[in-house]
């Protein structure tokens, strides 16, 4: 009879398209990886995989199987999490999150995490949202809590909140009238999120002129360098007002008026589709509840 274990580890060579990296995934070594693969091979009376050198693909025989066992694990994933008491949920589960809820409302998320789950490991990392995503898909992450920058089908997106972007100045740093104007934008620094992201290519857009200098628009993927930058009067800054409400309420920052209209940021909580029905969607759903609507409670 074939062995659910083996057709697991199948599975996810096919999706990590490593030994190594399913090995780690599944708290096992290579070796046990291979022969689990090699026995479920001989088993069904046929290769299942085509290993050329480093790459490996799936032959005809292993596309119809991998359909067949992530419709087992989403199977039992479900099954696991009707009837399966929250505090015997165990395991580690790998969150990625993007600075703004760090500095929002991670604590309280993981601290509602622990009180459901208090025997769920998460394992967490905190990076830019592409590159997140990109773990997500190869399934180095679990879960991302982050701007909704992917129409990906595979992947689910669980809308949390909406931040709206303002321009930021130290209280000492004398800027002119406002609201500013698009020439009073170009002379001075701005601060704010990488090149590809909304908030820079809407200030290039605006700003930028064909034979002028550029704008100086300084770009940065952390939120708190940003601040800091702006507290030394740098330049202005162009971030979520929620996420400088300290140095906003101490008086150290505050919001300018312009005439140019920055977009919002959007944040969802990210999971591969298969996933659904167990407790990374559980995980998902309990941060839109305190990412929204215990917020704005």
């Amino acid at each position: 009879m074939t062995d659910f274990r083996s057709l697991e580890c199948f599975y996810w060579v096919a999706r990590l398209q490593s030994f190594s990296r399913t090995a780690e995934r599944l708290n096992t070594t290579q070796p046990a990886i291979s022969q689990r693969v090699s026995a479920l091979e001989h088993e069904l009376g046929g290769k299942l995989l085509d290993r050329n050198g480093r790459s490996i693909s799936l032959t005809a025989r292993g596309l119809v199987l991998v359909e067949y066992c992530e419709r087992m694990l989403d199977l039992r994933s479900e099954m696991l999490t009707a009837v399966t008491a929250p505090q015997a949920v165990r395991g580690t589960v790998r969150l990625g999150v993007s600075e703004t809820i760090v500095r929002l409302w991670l604590n309280d998320f993981l601290e509602r995490v622990h009180a459901l789950y208090p025997n769920l490991v998460i394992d967490l990392s905190v990076d830019v949202t592409p590159v997140m995503l990109e773990q997500l898909l190869r399934g180095d992450l679990d879960l991302c809590l982050c701007l909704s920058l992917t129409e990906d089908v595979r992947i689910a997106n669980l809308p949390l909140f909406t931040a709206p972007l303002v321009f930021l100045a130290s209280t000492e740093m004398e800027i002119g009238p406002e609201p500013l104007g698009i020439e009073a934008l170009r002379a001075v620094p701005i601060i704010t999120y990488p090149k590809a992201t909304s908030p820079y290519t809407t200030l290039m857009r605006a700003l930028q002129r064909a034979g002028e200098t550029r704008p100086r628009i300084y770009t940065n993927s952390s939120l708190a360098s940003m601040i800091r930058m702006t507290l030394d009067r740098i330049g202005i800054c162009a971030i979520p007002e929620e996420v400088a409400r300290t140095e906003i309420e101490e008086g150290k920052l505050r919001v300018i008026r312009t005439v140019l209209e920055l977009p919002e940021h959007r944040f969802s909580a990210c999971y591969l589709h298969r996933t659904s029905a167990g407790v990374v969607e559980h995980l998902a759903m309990l941060a839109q509840k305190v990412g929204g609507s215990d917020r704005q409670s």
